[in-house]
């Protein structure tokens, strides 16, 4: 009878690292690609290149617009740690890979990749990830 308790207690002990290696993993591996992104394209200049096209663009220049506009108290997340759990459980890894990579082999115009994402999210989720690359974008904290 010991050796089930044991047993149970470490299974349960384990489940709960799982969890915290889960949660905090996905919040500071997603800074960090986002922080390494966004610093090798301010030293490469392509940051602007991007500010550029997004402005160029009438329906994504009204996305910026959209996510200035918004009440961040009432969206569903505010850092880019739980967009990247809402997109995982949500899109998949397998889906944002394969946009990914048709976004930036130019398969597909971004136009596409964001009407691929408002099928899956509800229009709070894409408003917050909407203001989330706002902030990215234009280095607003």
């Amino acid at each position: 009878m010991k050796i089930l308790k044991v047993l149970i207690v470490l299974l349960v002990v384990f489940s709960l690292g799982a969890v915290a290696v889960y949660y905090f993993g996905t919040n500071m591996a997603s800074e960090k690609i986002v922080d390494e992104a966004t610093e090798q394209m301010e030293s490469s200049g392509k940051l602007d290149e991007v500010k550029e096209y997004v402005e160029s663009d009438p329906e994504l220049s009204g996305y910026i617009e959209e996510a200035k506009a918004a009440d961040e108290s009432s969206l569903p997340f505010n850092t880019t740690g739980q967009a990247t759990r809402v997109l995982v459980q949500k899109v998949g890894m397998t889906e944002l890979n394969t946009i990914r990579n048709g976004v930036q082999s130019g398969t597909m115009t971004p136009q596409e990749a964001v009407q691929k994402l408002e099928g899956k999210l509800t229009e709070e989720e894409m408003l917050a990830l909407k203001v989330i690359a706002y902030k990215e974008i234009y280095n607003q904290q």
